[in-house]
């Protein structure tokens, strides 16, 4: 054999040392940044979906009451943490495909956050109320955290929110009060509890540079602010009486302050019981202007780069979406996916939108720039799309 001929054999055999087999070849490796779950509400199972091709790799079943779910992710984006409404806890691993822990950790259960170094698993829980803290390797309970309001009584927690330095911040329902619990000195946290913020704090969620937190206020006009970089946080109001003088509108479905709009010191959120959002100035904590809307706001969701906040509407009026300019303070566009649209979700970079729409069984995939619909996915009964670069905000 000629060296040619020996070079030409050793490069189909990938130059191997002497004396070595030729192996199996691997399967192709991938990376999860651009991983995401759909979760499937009426069937208890969750989509594992990639927005590069724009399609479903897995589904996963076995998840429970899915009614109302909520989803973290962690650091390295490789697992997901489902929280059910039946307060089941599932760890999927986005990669395999598969749950790889689950537990029921409550009766009924609202949604969680995972500490800023990955370590502490925190779920938020309306029965029996409180939070309970997991490892997010086995989900080994750590610690519980009742939630016993100045009244005595336990209370649901809502709004929970992971702070830096191993905290986490977060309301009472029942008792109207606001947690902050602090976990960097170990798992029996130094708790800072603030009283009396307002009646029946209904969600709550704080700002992207983990300064201002916001609880609306069901029980009456407001939202409850709390600024964290002050030397000493203190409860004040905005939006006080916004429904002052006008008829409040039956509430069919509860306002989400989660993936609320920021643009600059521009804050856009949902109002409670009326066809509008109310935008507030960050840098003065007032009220900027009051946005009528084609109906009463659930999601006000957020183009990564601010600059649009795309809204949703419960029932009755829950088959459009509308396009808000945060510069121009106005709807700039409007539009029907269909019926029952539940959840929004831009890509990392927000050159997409992807939206659930629930009674026709699909997620739409729109264009962000010229507002059209590119592709679509079947689901069954689909609400909350989750994607994986969540795990690199410091708020959901």
């Amino acid at each position: 054999m000629n060296r040619r001929s020996l070079l030409k054999g050793a490069g189909v055999l990938g130059l191997l040392p002497v004396g070595a087999r030729a192996q199996t070849p691997r399967p192709a490796l991938r990376g999860t940044g651009d991983l995401g779950i759909v979760v499937e509400r009426a069937t208890g199972s969750v989509l594992i979906v990639e927005t590069t091709g724009r399609k479903t790799l897995a589904r996963v079943e076995g998840l429970g009451d899915l009614s109302h779910a909520a989803a973290v992710f962690s650091p390295d984006e490789r697992y997901s943490y489902v929280f059910g409404r039946d307060g089941g806890l599932t760890k999927i691993d986005m990669l395999e495909a598969r749950i790889a822990a689950r537990v029921i950790q409550a009766g009924n259960s609202i949604g969680g956050a995972l500490s800023d170094d990955g370590t502490l698993l925190v779920a938020s829980n309306y029965t029996p109320g409180g939070i309970k803290v997991f490892d997010p390797g086995d989900l080994k309970l750590l610690a519980e955290i009742p939630a016993i309001g100045a009244d005595g009584k336990a209370s649901k927690v809502v709004g929970l929110v992971d702070l830096p330095g191993r905290r986490f911040i977060y309301s009472l329902y029942d008792s109207g009060e606001v947690w902050l619990a602090d976990f960097s000195k170990g798992l029996q946290p130094e708790i800072v509890k603030f009283p009396k913020v307002g009646s029946l704090p209904y969600d709550g969620n704080m700002t992207g540079d983990a300064r201002h937190y916001l609880a609306g206020l069901f029980g009456e006009d407001g939202f409850a602010h709390i600024d964290l970089w002050a030397e000493t946080p203190k409860v004040t109001r905005v939006f006080q009486g916004y429904n002052s003088g006008r008829d409040r509108q039956a509430v069919y479905k509860m306002p989400h302050l989660e993936g609320w709009g920021q643009h600059g010191s521009s804050l856009v959120v949902p109002a409670a019981g009326q066809h509008e959002v109310l935008m507030l100035d960050l840098a003065t904590m007032t009220e900027k202007s009051r946005i009528a809307t084609h109906g009463q706001p659930v999601f006000c969701v957020a183009r990564p780069d601010g600059r649009e906040v795309w809204i949703n509407f419960a029932h009755p009026k829950n088959d459009t979406v509308q396009v808000l300019d945060t510069h121009l303070g106005k709807i700039v566009h409007s539009f029907a996916p269909g019926p029952a649209v539940l959840h929004l979700e831009f890509t990392p970079k927000g050159n997409e939108v992807w939206i659930s729409v629930r009674d026709a069984d699909r997620v739409d995939i729109m264009d962000v720039r010229s507002r059209t619909k590119i592709a679509e996915i079947p689901a069954i009964k689909p609400s909350g799309i989750i994607f994986s670069a969540r795990a690199h905000r410091l708020r959901s």
